[in-house]
């Protein structure tokens, strides 16, 4: 069993030049994540590198839904439906800690981009595409029925409405747990490790020189297949490999905006027609509303990309629009994120028009790439690949490699008897948590953070329940920051608050309530120097600016 200690980042780089692995993944979002867990699983050795943080760059800024792909119904791409919508109840089975059932909207208007009778047909053969449960069979609503679901929503020109499941799920925490998942059974996983050139022999791929970007340090790692499944950066990675020819990639750019319930009351999840014919999603959660996304060309900053005045001002046009009696203004943001789809261009198309679909390019050199897809579809997209490198390596003499195992394989934190037992599990692990003198709310967040990993985090509590007050953070907040430095390689402080929790996106206020002592105690926990320490915070502090404040487009 592996393990995944940010305090061990070194000693496993050092460890990974020691050894040819069969696999080596570059990128530690939602795809390399599925993609180490599969080759792994199968008795693969894996390796796996991320230059920033793991699931730092789309995999942390989606619209955080495991969803079915109603439009690419309304795009009549019916195999990507049949598909996606049978693998989210897989990803949901094995995960029910990260995904959640979450019933939607669909209001229907006139003039608008559903009607009431193609919505009833497209939704029932939605239901029976994607192998949809009974239980979460769509209806159609009334308009009385419709506005009983969501008051706020415009009267005008309301038709009715249709109500169907999607599937909620915590993007990067799914990520996280994917690849804790990949470790457990023996994938080495290190962040913050920079592929800065491909070595070859033979005019074949055979290892890669990664750069520390914390120390410095190179280090090399020989792989007999490396898979290039770095979102967007797919095309940066081809072109170091000179194989970038053919399709290439086109980065669409997508906003969300974070409002607080009391600002933005929504009771219930809606999808619903944007002025200019788009769609977008009104969310609630966590005691938010988000509201997102937009799908715009993008050719700036890839690794910070922000949000614009237009972007700010499309959503809140879009969000007054279909529920006018809020008036939404710039200052009712709370928080954002902006994300990059790394699609595959289609000459003559706009971003809303171009196919999810993913596709795998093969180079001369043997690099194999992955680009396009969805986050519903990361276990797919991983068994095609892994299949792909079992041929090819079971064409050179390895040993038999198995078909692939993660259909029925819980992810890190889903061992709670699956998704009919969830709800038993939480009362029972909320209840330990009130013991520990957690509230109900806090435990409750705790055990659906942590899933079955839950025990672990309340043992720190327990072992840290002296020392939690010099610290100057709740033992609560204390026995996470450990675990995530522990068992989730949080390195730097924007891990934490972002992709281990959440926080920056959903409880903004939380994060200026308690960085300065988290800052605190991990300069203290890694022997930061005092620069390193404030540089860390600045770059938390940054972030927090970037997540209210629009760019001049």
């Amino acid at each position: 069993m592996g393990t995944f200690s940010a305090n061990k980042r070194a000693e496993y780089l050092s460890k990974m030049t020691e050894q040819v692995y069969d696999v080596l993944v570059i990128g530690g979002g939602i795809t390399g994540a599925g993609i180490a867990l599969d080759a792994q699983s199968r008795g693969l050795q894996t390796a796996l590198v991320e230059m920033q943080d793991f699931a730092g760059g789309t995999s942390s800024r989606s619209t955080k839904l495991v969803h079915g792909g109603l439009r690419y119904l309304k795009q009549l791409e019916v195999k990507v439906v049949a598909e996606v919508g049978k693998e989210r109840a897989i990803v949901y089975e094995n995960g029910p800690h990260v995904t959640t059932p979450e019933w939607m909207l669909l209001p229907l208007y006139e003039g608008g981009t559903f009607g009431k009778i193609s919505t009833a047909i497209g939704l029932r053969i939605y239901d029976f595409l994607a192998g949809v449960k009974k239980s979460e069979r769509r209806r159609m609503l009334s308009i009385q029925e419709t506005l009983g679901k969501e008051p706020l929503l415009k009267q005008q020109g309301l038709k009715g409405g249709g109500y169907y499941v999607e599937y909620r799920t915590d993007d990067a925490r799914l990520t996280i747990e994917v690849l804790k998942e990949a470790v457990k059974h023996g994938t080495l996983a290190v962040n913050y490790a920079k592929v800065e050139q491909f070595i070859y022999e033979k005019e074949q791929l055979v290892s890669a020189e990664v750069i520390d970007q914390l120390s410095g340090m190179t280090y090399r790692i020989r792989a007999r297949s490396i898979i290039n499944a770095a979102g967007p950066w797919v095309d940066t990675l081809r072109e170091k490999d000179h194989s970038k020819q053919g399709k290439t990639l086109h980065l669409s750019k997508g906003v969300h905006l974070v409002f607080s319930q009391e600002r933005f009351p929504l009771q219930q999840s809606v999808y619903f027609d944007t002025p200019d014919g788009r769609m977008v999603f009104a969310i609630p959660r966590d005691n938010k509303t988000y509201v997102g996304t937009t799908d715009t060309n993008y050719q700036g900053d890839m690794l910070n990309p922000r949000f614009t005045k237009e972007d700010m001002s499309y959503i809140l046009h879009a969000a007054n629009d279909m529920f006018p009696s809020l008036k939404l203004k710039d200052a009712d943001v709370e928080s954002s994120w902006t994300g990059l789809r790394p699609l595959i261009h289609q000459e003559g198309k706009n971003p809303s028009e171009i196919s999810r679909k993913d596709e795998i390019f093969v180079s001369k050199s043997g690099l194999i790439s992955i680009a396009g897809g969805k986050l519903t579809g990361y276990r797919k997209m991983a068994e095609t690949v892994v299949n792909l490198v079992a041929d090819k390596l079971s064409a050179g003499g390895h040993a038999p490699i198995s078909k692939c195992m993660t259909k029925q394989m819980p992810i890190s934190g889903g061992d709670v008897g699956g998704a009919t037992h969830y709800a038993n599990f939480i009362r029972d692990r909320v209840s330990a948590g009130r013991k520990l003198g957690l509230s109900e709310k806090e435990a409750e967040q705790l055990v659906r953070r942590y899933g079955s990993n839950i025990d672990q985090v309340y043992l720190l509590m327990e072992k840290h329940f002296s020392d939690a007050g010099a610290s100057g953070l709740p033992v609560s907040l204390l026995a996470s920051l450990l675990y995530s430095i522990d068992q989730e390689m949080t390195v730097l402080p924007v891990d934490f608050f972002i992709r281990r929790t959440g926080a920056l996106f959903f409880d903004i206020n939380f994060v200026k309530e308690w960085k300065d002592s988290v800052v605190a105690y991990m300069a203290k926990h890694f022997s930061w120097t005092s620069e390193q320490a404030l540089s860390r915070m600045e770059e938390l502090n940054l972030l927090l600016t970037d997540a209210v404040h629009a760019v001049n487009n």
